[in-house]
């Protein structure tokens, strides 16, 4: 776990807000990262169907997607 150390702060209009380190920022965001990319294999998972395809061709697939959205 992160350990933080926030500084809060109110503006001229009242609302509150939290001031953080960068570098403590910088590993909040990188845990939200990981913690999305587990959500994201466990999705992929859960919709596993068995099928698979030849590694080449998935990148033949990418590559159209990418060609067709330039």
């Amino acid at each position: 776990m992160v350990t933080v150390h926030p500084q809060f702060i109110t503006d001229t209009a009242g609302q509150k807000m939290v001031v953080l380190p960068a570098t403590e920022f910088k590993s909040i965001m990188d845990e939200l990262e990981e913690i999305e990319d587990i959500r994201l294999y466990d999705e992929a998972i859960s919709e596993d169907d068995g099928e698979r395809i030849q590694m080449d061709e998935a990148f033949e697939m990418i590559e159209a997607k990418r060609k067709n959205k330039e």
